[in-house]
């Protein structure tokens, strides 16, 4: 047995699907048969059962599968715990971020990581939030920049910043006219919203709700992008984090972005990893770098502390 036998057979469990779990593996599909079926006479069990329409995992097999996901993150633990003796600012680092923030930060902070860390190579992921957390559990992702709190026992959390939002109106709306809002004035409007499963909707609906807003359920967009060119063809408001008004003067026609004058909603953002991964020094030192990269915004109450 061989850490490559399970890594295919938890490549297997996951994809259900020998030529997707082989392109996974980087290997062909034969050789990945081929160890599968090396591991299943080894071990005397059938793991996988196979057929020409789909790929079953046996009990056995599903519970080996998971047995080895966790050697193979004690195995990158090692390999980590040997790195960070050396140099805990080099080799390779998995980060993923959701979408409602790695559009609009990355440009702000890659130069200044690029600079301070060379020998960091940063392979950058993009996600919903649930599929990020169980990448990271499952040591696929090292690293998450993501709205917090998580509520979890198995992470720790380092702070980066709050991102405040803003209102975002049609140039036709009568709150357009206003250079700044409160609360108060989205009570009875409403708003559209991302879909199910993107964590900046619920933060959404929150301030729906504490301003006596309402969501618009006839409609829910994929992404921000989405939302904006609804806001801009004049079908409804909606809220926009700080970063994601910033990205080009292009996105600001026929849109006006309004900030909230008082207690101004905003979200958490920081950064997320496995309690028991030795790279800590490594996360403690990128959160430093990525805090220094965005003062100018931090100077201007654009972000907040």
């Amino acid at each position: 047995m061989n850490l490559r036998e399970l890594e295919y057979l938890v490549a297997i469990d996951e994809e259900r699907h020998f030529n997707r779990a082989a392109e996974r593996c980087f290997v062909s599909q034969p050789t990945l048969s081929g160890q599968l079926k090396k591991l299943e006479d080894e071990l005397n069990i059938l793991l996988v059962e196979r057929n020409t329409r789909q790929v079953v995992m046996t009990e056995a097999g599903s519970a080996i599968a998971e047995r080895a996901r966790s050697v193979l993150v004690e195995i990158k633990n090692i390999r980590e715990t040997a790195a960070a003796f050396h140099d805990p600012m080099t080799g390779d680092l998995k980060i993923g971020l959701i979408p409602t923030i790695a559009p609009y930060l990355l440009p702000h902070i890659m130069p200044e990581l690029k600079h301070q860390h060379p020998k960091l190579n940063l392979w950058l992921h993009e996600y919903q939030t649930h599929v990020l957390l169980q990448k990271l559990k499952r040591a696929e992702l090292d690293l998450l920049i993501l709205a917090l709190p998580v509520e979890s026992d198995e992470f720790s959390e380092l702070h980066l910043f709050n991102e405040p939002f803003q209102l975002a109106v049609p140039e036709n709306d009568p709150l357009a006219k206003h250079s700044s809002i409160t609360i108060n004035d989205i009570n009875q409007r409403e708003l559209i919203l991302l879909e199910e499963g993107h964590c900046l909707r619920g933060q959404t609906l929150d301030v729906c709700f504490k301003a006596g807003a309402r969501e618009n359920k006839g409609f829910h967009a994929s992404s921000l992008e989405t939302l904006r060119h609804m806001v801009r063809e004049g079908m409804g408001i909606t809220l926009i984090p700080e970063l994601a008004t910033q990205k080009s003067n292009q996105l600001r026609q026929n849109i006006r972005y309004l900030p909230f004058e008082n207690n101004r909603p905003s979200r958490q953002v920081g950064m997320l990893f496995r309690k028991n991964s030795y790279r800590k020094q490594t996360y403690i030192n990128l959160n430093r770098t990525i805090i220094q990269a965005l003062q100018p915004l931090l100077n201007n109450n654009q972000l907040i502390t």
